[in-house]
Formats: structure tokens, C-alpha cells, sequence
């Protein structure tokens, strides 16, 4: 950006010195455009990545046209293209649009908007594309998405040109039509309207593969960067304890992103043709009215449809805003809605089983129909808004066609005007009035992403909160040591609450054994857990051996859908394990009977009873062979003898494993070593006693 800035000023004081050395003030005003343009430009490099991007273009665009124009100004120009002049006036335009992005930075909202845009615009990832007709190349991800950008800005403004060009047809159009000009009429049909709007088809065609391109790009990209925020670490399993700060992840990851990066497309890329239409259009209207007079009196205003464009859009803005002000936090409330209500059915679908057992039923219907009825409810609320909306903005669009007619129509009939400059007075004032409309039409959507941005906003900060637990002292520290044995050194283990529940030192020595009970709520689940890294709450110190595998079971196992092989690999692909090494595990958990269904695809964890899910379980053990195997109640739902089998194939298949678990029955004593209980101290603390 400082090079482009530079360049920007060099044509700036180009520009003074010319005027200077010839005595004129031509392109005075183009010069302290660019005097504020380079400053800007400078200080861009301080912007976020996506608004950087517009800036350049602007500021590219600023120096090629300033350039051609102060050449044709002083006779350089080749008379051969003249006739790809640019306008006068597009140099300050698009200099002027820059200064507006650069404003926009500024504005409360826009950089935590941008933060989210930005994560794509700035990737390292080399990919490799094919463009046809040309061979396949590798491409930075940031270099291919800035190229996407910077191609369909222009490809925008092409189009507003195309369309600038279209209303001065229609106006020779019409006059020849008024004028009985067969020629003419059918010259400028064949050789002007349908060349620029094939190319318009065209152009639209092209514009349309690049953006489905960039934002399907877009979407994977940040998707990937929000799942793996989300897992990463453990992320998903600490937010879940933080509670409700950032309800239903899945929807803001696949709806959410989604929307953003459409809402985001349409509200910049969109917002940019719409401001050089703006621009193009109202130049039109004020050279059409510019000895234009008040309707009745001889008071000529400079410009008088432009103003009236911007007056009657004005009005309509102010109204629109106050009607529909409401509807951003409705869109925000509506999306969590629904999700709440989402995940309450897709919930009852897991738990179909003890929903079934419990007749729980009537009175899962009765808490559905009373999450559907804040959807409901919600939803009458936004009907409410919206029909008052609607019904205006219904009022505004059915009279603006007829505005600039009004207004045009006394002066083609004293014949100040031809028809074809009322028409295109007309299309003209559309167009401006249009533009200039542009928040009125865009409320509704500018309220829902703002919604979205909201969202996905409170799930960056609640994912950032997450990670951080447990990151800050006083916390449980792990470290690797040189050691066979895992220590545990002044642990205090608490609750999200920050109740603490648990203090223990305790030393595991490779090879042992070890059961350990107590009464619910003592912090057995806790301590595992907090072994195995993912418990947050707390302090003291961990030691742990140099290089040890660990694996932790729960009580209710994880099982993914998919083919039995993928059930029984997971976590690994379900590749990693040839198919003898997974059916004699099967056999060895006692499942046997699945031997054939490996490659079948099922909800395992609904067709499966409890006990056969925790089989699966110490399947995984089997597979992945882990030194340090945690069971936390993992064989709950088994009868004793199969809980007593289980145990004796776990000491024959994994001999040098460590084996810690948490269980309530008194068989499983034969089965451990030591024996450790957690009880009541006079700190009001649980903590544990050797037996």
C-alpha cells in the first residue's frame, strides 16, 4: 500500500506543478482529491486485509485515469482512442470512493466484521487451480481470493459503464423513434444495443462463475478454520462447560458462516456498483436539469432532479429505518430460536431409546412445543415489523417510476426536452434514486447480518475464552518428565462454578493397577479427566512420563456414524487397522456376532445396546494398544461375569498397560492392584486413602 500511496502522490504534485507552470487551475481539484487519497492510501496499510484491497483498486484506478486524462488535457492523447477517454469526472470518483472506504474503517462494528473476513483474505495455503484454457498452476490461497475481489470490483464497474452507455442509446433511441428516423432507429439497434448487451450478458455470465467461485472458496476456508478452532485443543468440550455462552456451535459453523459470506459479498461488492452507479448516473441527471427551473416560478437550481432524487430518497431512508430499527435483534433472537429448538429434536432423536423406556414422551412433546412456540412467537413479532415495512417500502417502489415523469414532464411539453432525454431523465433518475435507495431495499438483509455478525462474533470470544481455561496460573500444569510413573503434586480440582471438590498427591507406577471409588460427586471423573488433559479447573502440577500413550473410556462411549470398521478404528481412519487385526478385537470384546457387518453403515449408537457400545469401547483399547488406559465405569452396563472376562483380556492383551478405573462393585477388586478411596477431610474436601 505505501507504494501505491507514493505513486498517488506523484501524480499529485505532478498535477500542482502543471497547474502551476501553466497558470490554470485545470485539475486542481483532481490534485487535492490525491493529496487526501495518498494520505489515506499510506495509512491504509493499518486497515483490515479486505478493505485494504478496495482501497488499492481505487487508488490504482485514481492514477491510470488521472494519468490519461492529464495527458489528454495537454494534446498527448492519440486522437485514434479518443473515443476511450475516460469521463472528466471518474478520476475523482473513484479517488472519492477510496477516501469512503477509508472512512468506513472507522466506524464502530466494521473491524470485528472484517476480523471475520479477513482469516480468508490473509491465507498462506498454496492451491493449485486450473483456469481453462490455460495449464494448472499453484496460487497462494491470499493471492487467488485478492484476485477474485479485485476482478469482480471491476467487472461491477464495467457493467455501470455498460449501462451508462445504454442510457445515452435510449435517449438517441427515442429522439430518432420522435423524429421518424427509420435509419437511425434500426443503426443504433443492431450496431450499439445489442453489441453492449451481449457483452453485458457476458460479462454478467463471467462475473457470475467468479463469484460462486470465490465464495464457495470462502466458505470452505473459514468453515475449516471455525471447525478447527471448535476442536482444536479441546475447544468443543470446554465451551460445552462453560455453558450457554455460545449455544449451538453446529448452527453458527454451517448456517451462520454461510449467510456472513454471502451478506458480506452482497453488502460491499454490490454496495461499490451501486456507488458508481450513483456517481455515473447522477452526473447524467445533473447535466440533463441543469437550466432546470421550480415547476411554476423562473428559479432555475442547478441540478434540480438530483436533489429531488436525493430528498425523496432521504425521506424514504429516515422512514425506513425507523419503522424496521427492531429487526436486527428479532433476526438474532429467531436464529437462536430455532437452533434451540433444532437441537432439542435432533437430542430426543439420540436418546430415543430412554425417552421410549421412561414414556417420556408427552412430556418431551410439551418442552418441543414450548421451545416451537418461542420460534412463534418470535417469528409474529418479526410479521408484525415487517408488514409495516413492507407495506411502505410496497408504497415507495409503486410511486418512484413516476416521480422523475412528474417532475420532467412540464419541460418536454414546452419542448425544452426531447423524448428521448425525458426517458432517459427517467432511467437516470431511477438509477439514482435507486442507488440511493439502496438501504431501504437492503434493510431487511442488513438486519439479518448484522444478526449473523453478532453471532459469529460471541462464538469467536466464547471459543477465545475457552481456550484460555485453564492457560493462566494459578492451573493444573502437566509436564513430560524422564520417568515410568505419572505424579500428581498439590492437585486441587473445582467445578465450572469454581467449588472446589477435590486435593490430592498421588503417584501411578508403570504397570500398576489401580481401582479407584468413592461417593458420587467425590471427583472421580474429574481426576481422570484431569489426567488425560482436558479438565480446566483447578491447580497443582502433573507429572507425566516422557512420551506415554494415554486413552480414557467413559462411561458412554462415543460411537461416530458410519461402517462398523470406522466405529470400531475411531479415532483412527478406518483404514488404519486391517480388517483381522478389527475382527479379532470384535472377538476378543465378545462381539463376534458383527464380524460380518464391518462395511455396514448404521447409527451404531442406537442399534447397539449399552453393554455392546462399552464392548466397542475396549475394542478401541485392543487396537490402539495404550500404556496408560483410564476406565471411567467402562463396563457399568455389563453383567459381572462379562465385566470379570473383559478385565482378565485386558491383563492378557495389554501386559505392560497401567490400568486406573473407577467402578462401584466390589468384583472389581480381584482385578487391581491398590485401591484408592476418596473421602471427606476436615478441609470439607474430598481426598484420597490408600486401602
Amino acid at each position: 500500500m505505501h507504494r501505491l500511496a507514493t505513486l498517488v502522490a506523484l501524480l499529485t504534485l505532478t498535477l500542482f506543478a502543471l497547474a502551476g507552470f501553466e497558470r490554470t487551475t485545470d485539475g486542481l481539484d483532481l490534485a487535492i482529491v490525491g493529496v487526501l487519497l495518498s494520505f489515506t492510501t499510506w495509512r491504509s496499510a493499518l486497515m483490515t486485509r479486505f478493505l485494504q484491497i478496495l482501497a488499492a483498486i481505487f487508488a490504482a484506478e485514481f492514477v491510470v485515469f488521472g494519468a490519461i486524462l492529464a495527458i489528454a488535457e495537454r494534446g498527448l492523447w492519440p486522437e485514434s482512442l479518443a473515443s476511450f477517454l475516460p469521463p472528466d469526472s471518474l478520476p475523482i470518483t473513484v479517488g472519492v470512493f477510496g477516501l469512503i472506504i477509508h472512512a468506513i474503517s472507522y466506524i464502530p462494528g466494521i473491524a470485528a466484521i472484517m476480523r471475520i473476513a479477513d482469516r480468508y483474505f490473509d491465507g498462506f495455503t498454496k492451491v493449485t487451480i486450473r483456469p481453462w484454457p490455460l495449464p494448472a498452476f499453484t496460487i497462494r490461497e491470499q493471492t487467488l481470493s485478492r484476485g477474485f475481489v479485485v476482478f469482480l470490483v471491476l467487472i461491477n464497474q464495467a457493467q455501470v459503464g455498460i449501462s451508462v452507455r445504454l442510457s445515452y442509446f435510449n435517449r438517441d433511441w427515442f429522439n430518432a423513434l420522435e423524429e421518424k428516423n427509420s435509419e437511425l432507429f434500426w443503426r443504433l439497434l443492431y450496431t450499439v444495443f445489442l453489441v453492449w448487451a451481449l457483452i453485458y450478458i457476458i460479462s454478467a455470465i463471467v462475473e457470475y462463475v467468479i463469484q460462486s467461485q470465490l465464495m464457495i472458496r470462502w466458505r470452505r476456508w473459514l468453515t475449516e478454520r471455525y471447525v478447527g478452532d471448535w476442536l482444536g485443543d479441546g475447544g468443543h468440550y470446554r465451551l460445552a462447560l462453560q455453558g450457554n455462552n455460545a449455544d449451538n456451535p453446529d448452527q453458527r459453523i454451517a448456517d451462520d458462516v454461510d449467510m456472513f459470506i454471502s451478506r458480506t459479498y452482497n453488502l460491499s461488492i454490490s454496495l461499490i456498483a451501486t456507488l458508481s452507479s450513483l456517481v455515473s448516473f447522477s452526473i447524467i441527471l445533473w447535466s440533463i436539469s441543469s437550466n432546470f427551473t421550480i415547476p411554476g416560478t423562473d428559479v432555475a437550481i442547478p441540478g434540480f432532479l438530483f436533489w429531488v432524487a436525493c430528498l425523496y430518497s432521504g425521506f424514504g431512508t429516515l422512514i425506513t429505518h425507523l419503522i424496521g430499527r427492531r429487526l436486527i435483534g428479532l433476526y438474532f433472537n429467531q436464529q437462536k430460536y430455532e437452533a434451540s429448538f433444532r437441537f432439542s429434536l435432533a437430542r430426543l432423536r439420540e436418546y430415543a431409546e430412554q425417552v421410549a423406556l421412561l414414556r417420556g414422551e408427552p412430556t418431551e412433546q410439551t418442552l418441543l412445543m414450548s421451545r416451537f412456540g418461542d420460534v412463534i412467537r418470535n417469528f409474529l413479532a418479526i410479521v408484525s415489523v415487517r408488514k409495516i415495512l413492507m407495506a411502505f417500502t410496497a408504497f415507495y417502489g409503486q410511486i418512484s417510476p413516476f416521480i422523475p415523469y412528474i417532475v420532467a414532464a412540464p419541460f418536454y411539453f414546452i419542448g425544452k426536452i426531447q423524448l428521448g432525454a425525458l426517458t432517459q431523465t427517467a432511467s437516470a433518475f431511477g438509477r439514482v434514486e435507486g442507488a440511493l435507495s439502496y438501504f431501504i431495499d437492503a434493510y431487511t438483509s442488513v438486519a439479518d447480518y448484522l444478526s449473523v455478525v453478532k453471532r459469529l462474533t460471541s462464538f469467536d470470544s466464547a471459543l477465545e475464552n475457552a481456550r484460555s481455561l485453564g492457560r493462566t496460573p494459578p492451573h493444573i500444569e502437566r509436564l513430560t518428565v524422564p520417568s515410568t510413573d505419572l505424579r500428581v503434586d498439590t492437585l486441587r480440582l473445582s467445578l465450572p462454578h469454581g467449588v472446589t471438590i477435590l486435593e490430592a498427591d498421588l503417584i501411578f507406577r508403570q504397570g500398576d493397577s489401580v481401582l479407584i471409588s468413592g461417593p458420587s460427586g467425590s471427583g472421580k471423573s474429574t481426576l481422570l479427566r484431569a489426567l488425560s488433559g482436558i479438565w480446566p479447573y483447578g491447580q497443582g502440577l502433573i507429572r507425566l512420563p516422557e512420551h506415554a500413550s494415554l486413552m480414557l473410556l467413559p462411561q458412554k462411549p462415543y460411537l461416530p456414524q458410519g461402517t462398523l470398521r470406522a466405529v470400531v478404528a475411531y479415532p483412527a481412519a478406518p483404514d488404519f487397522y486391517s480388517d483381522e487385526a478389527i475382527l479379532a478385537a470384535l472377538t476378543l470384546v465378545g462381539l463376534g456376532k458383527l464380524s460380518g457387518a464391518l462395511n455396514e453403515e448404521s447409527i451404531w449408537a442406537q442399534r447397539l445396546s449399552g453393554g455392546e457400545q462399552q464392548r466397542i469401547a475396549m475394542a478401541h483399547a485392543l487396537l490402539a494398544k495404550p500404556e496408560w488406559l483410564f476406565l471411567d465405569e467402562a463396563t457399568s452396563a455389563l453383567d459381572e461375569e462379562s465385566e470379570n472376562r473383559l478385565y482378565e483380556m485386558l491383563k492378557v492383551n495389554l501386559p505392560g498397560a497401567t490400568i486406573i478405573s473407577i467402578g462401584h462393585r466390589s468384583t472389581l477388586k480381584a482385578f487391581h492392584a491398590r485401591s484408592i478411596r476418596l473421602e471427606g477431610n476436615e478441609k470439607g474436601l474430598f481426598a484420597p486413602r490408600e486401602l
